[in-house]
């Protein structure tokens, strides 16, 4: 069973373009998510604030966006080894 995490965000934050002992461009980034969403049949504002990154292609498209650009990401959530936080694996993006 395959488990899509879809997100539209606005892209925050870019950090500079690094890659992998293999030699794989990554790209680290911050997305901010803002929308109404429907809970026990009230609307309610949300927001979060997502840690992402993107290997390959993808890391180098990502690379050259503006900071404040609004996307779809598609991917999955991982936790990184010793640490407490999700980390989304981006493999897929539109521009909105």
């Amino acid at each position: 069973m395959e488990n899509h995490v879809v997100l539209t965000a606005c892209i925050e934050e870019l950090q500079p373009l690094r890659y992998t002992p293999a030699g794989l461009p990554a790209l680290d980034l911050r997305l901010v998510h803002e929308s109404s969403q429907t809970e026990a049949g009230s609307s309610r504002k949300v927001s979060a604030a997502v840690k992402a990154v993107a290997f390959g292609a993808l890391a180098e498209r990502l690379a050259r966006q503006a900071p404040g650009s609004t996307w779809t990401f598609q991917g999955f959530l991982a936790t990184p080894r010793n640490s407490k936080t999700v980390v989304l694996h981006i493999q897929d993006v539109q521009q909105n």
